[in-house]
């Protein structure tokens, strides 16, 4: 006998957010998703929505594709021993974040540098990270810091088990632009995508990667453009945004003024679909659960760029810079959203309306691979209005 398919409808949708930056936007106020995957979208009155095992009555909210951390540093679990603190994953899902990348698990007490140690943990990482998800949250782990000794075959053995991903770039042994870019085009002839890391020392053994070395190394990813703490001279900066034609990382822990003139330059070049956000968390600054959602309403407030827009930097840009199967409401993606009202007593008509002042919106719920994760966010301030889920009739 097959098993009955999973059907969730979400019924009276206020919005619908696509994080498709050129049509960031879309008609309709029902989503329907089969076995975890998004199957339609539009007017429930155009829709098949019998059969459903799940119904979400929005209320009137924005529906919107889970959000994307672009840039952590997890370790094990749901704990960081960089802050000896439990359950920040789920906080982070309070966030509205459904995804993480991992740019290392540079934390880990005794991290191995020699090789093959560092595979050893970043296949175990991957896989505990693959086998276990904090209260649903997608964790793509598993991302080791280069270290010199490293070969081509280590990178098909990394890829031939399932990494994905390398650690920033510049936190190991490796610091000049030669041996980095050797080492990424290994990892890139093998599929495993990279990041580097950008700007002045962040932790004890990382040091300064300016513009040069950035573009010597060519990674698929400019680490926290805008500084992970410190950010480069506005000149760097500039250079990198004109040069670089995949992704510019702003994180939350980064330098703001640095964050809005990457913003302002990336506007000026039509590169906006390069921008993606991340926290840089956990970090010396901390944990940061709201970090994304503060990015977009820091960057579509003070950097006026309409909310809708801002919010594909959280999402579909790095869908799309990334490779993911998340992160932009396309039929056969993955089921993960965000329910997302106007929080209350903030001023503004709607929900974009209100960020694009600033604000925070009140995350309702979250939810993944088409099953509801969260309710009522502990950590954003609380929504005028909540979804729910409701009898199946």
């Amino acid at each position: 006998m097959s098993e009955t398919p999973q059907k969730l409808v979400i019924k009276n949708i206020g919005l619908l957010l696509t994080g498709k930056i050129e049509a960031p936007i879309a008609d309709g106020d029902c989503m329907i998703a089969i076995n975890g995957k998004i199957a339609a979208f539009g007017y429930e009155k155009d829709l098949d929505t019998e059969g459903a095992t799940t119904t979400v009555d929005a209320k009137g909210v924005t529906l919107a594709p889970g959000l994307i951390d672009s840039h952590v540093h997890p370790v094990i679990g749901d704990y960081t021993p960089r802050q000896q603190q439990l359950h920040w994953i789920d906080s982070t899902l309070h966030g509205g974040v459904t995804t993480m990348i991992s740019a290392g698990e540079v934390h880990m007490p005794g991290r191995p540098r020699d090789i093959v140690g560092l595979k050893a943990m970043a296949i175990a990482a991957q896989r505990w990270y693959e086998n276990f998800r904090p209260s649903g949250m997608k964790v793509l782990a598993g991302a080791p810091v280069i270290e010199h000794g490293m070969e081509e075959h280590d990178f098909k053995d990394l890829a031939d088990a399932g990494v994905k991903y390398l650690g920033e770039v510049g936190l190991g042994s490796v610091k000049d632009g030669k041996t980095a870019r050797q080492m990424v085009d290994w990892a890139r002839k093998y599929g495993i995508q990279s990041t580097i890391h950008t700007g002045g020392p962040s932790i004890p053994g990382s040091g300064l990667i300016d513009a040069d070395m950035v573009l010597e190394t060519g990674a698929d990813v400019v680490g926290h453009i805008n500084g992970g703490h410190s950010a480069l001279p506005d000149d760097q900066i500039i250079c990198l945004c004109e040069s670089c034609l995949k992704g510019l990382e702003i994180v939350h822990n980064g330098n703001e003024r640095a964050a809005l003139l990457t913003l302002n330059t990336a506007r000026e070049l039509g590169k906006l679909d390069q921008l993606i956000l991340g926290t840089d968390g956990p970090a010396g600054s901390g944990v940061q659960p709201l970090g994304i959602l503060r990015m977009v309403a820091m960057l579509s407030g003070v950097g006026n760029v309409p909310a809708e827009i801002a919010f594909c930097f959280s999402n579909g840009n790095t869908s799309r810079q990334r490779e993911l199967d998340v992160g932009l409401l396309e039929v056969g993606y993955c089921a993960d959203f965000v329910l997302m009202d106007q929080a209350q007593h903030t001023p503004g008509k709607t929900m974009l309306e209100s960020v694009q002042l600033g604000n925070l919106p009140g995350v309702g719920m979250t939810i993944i691979d088409g099953v509801v994760t969260s309710g009522r966010s502990r950590n954003t301030p609380p929504a005028n209005r909540v979804p729910e889920v409701v009898p199946n009739r």
